[in-house]
């Protein structure tokens, strides 16, 4: 079996995979300081809990934005897994052709979501958007180059941040709410946080399916936390949830087998 980890700035996203098929997922919050023995200790625990035995986990990937975290997790996964995990970036195999003027500046999740488009959508050009503590849209062509992306705040993220930099207001609950002009401080929040967002989604989406493929038609993927939030305003072809975690299945098992010393993505 194998253990897949999506080390991002609010959460660790994980699922066991036996072959293609996800066995069980789960969530854990990324804040610092975590030891290695609190994340052994989880990991095996929520394992137990899914019905996995952790004894049957024989291999570990890692896809990680959080470089603090990169000892805590290799450490972990030797101790209770008995595994020195893959770990997705530069240098390793991907089947992409990577257009950033500097490739390793691409983040980890961004690469495995880039992979997984390229495998279930084969031949098809796409607009990747990852709904995370940052909101992230990546264009991905049919010849597998990733031509690069946008990066802007996450919904939560700028929700923290109005309630931090202003005296007035505050964290709120983000929901679709019922109207764009709200009556309240905090529809009105939800509005700007909810439409707003809305309107980036059509409009990056438009732009980039026209400016980035010479024409050609491409699909929108949608992955991440709050990506469900939109799932009805008919702006994504396709929602993927477990998209990072596929990703970083396939590019496992694209390097099964070769040495992979441990690096930060």
């Amino acid at each position: 079996m194998l253990l897949a980890l999506d080390v991002g700035n609010s959460q660790i996203y994980g699922a066991v995979f036996e072959g293609e098929k996800p066995l069980c997922e789960f969530r854990k919050t990324s804040k610092l300081p975590v030891s290695a023995d609190e994340l052994g200790l989880f990991l095996r625990s929520v394992l137990r809990e899914n019905s996995v035995n952790p004894q049957e986990v024989r291999e570990v990937a890692v896809a990680s934005v959080v470089p603090d975290l990169a000892y805590t997790i290799r450490h972990c996964c030797e101790k209770y897994f008995g595994a020195r995990p893959f770990t997705l970036g530069p240098g390793v195999k991907t089947g992409l052709n990577v257009k950033y003027k500097n490739p390793a500046e691409v983040g980890a999740d961004r690469i495995a979501n880039a992979v997984a488009v390229t495998h279930l959508y084969p031949g098809k050009n796409a607009v990747v958007i990852d709904f995370g503590t940052a909101t992230t849209f990546c264009a991905v062509s049919k010849t597998r180059d990733y031509l690069g992306g946008v990066i802007l705040p996450g919904l939560r993220t700028a929700m923290e941040a109005l309630a931090e930099k202003t005296a007035k207001l505050f964290p709120v609950e983000i929901v679709r709410p019922p109207e764009l002009v709200g009556r309240t401080t905090a529809s009105s929040i939800q509005s700007g946080l909810y439409y707003g967002n809305l309107a980036v989604i059509r409009e990056f989406s438009r732009e980039m399916k026209a400016g980035c493929f010479g024409g050609e038609n491409a699909i929108v993927i949608a992955t991440g936390g709050f990506s469900h939030l939109f799932e009805q305003e008919n702006v994504f072809d396709a929602l993927v949830p477990d998209l990072v975690l596929t990703g970083l299945r396939l590019a496992y098992e694209m390097n099964r087998g070769d040495k992979n010393e441990d690096r930060n993505a």
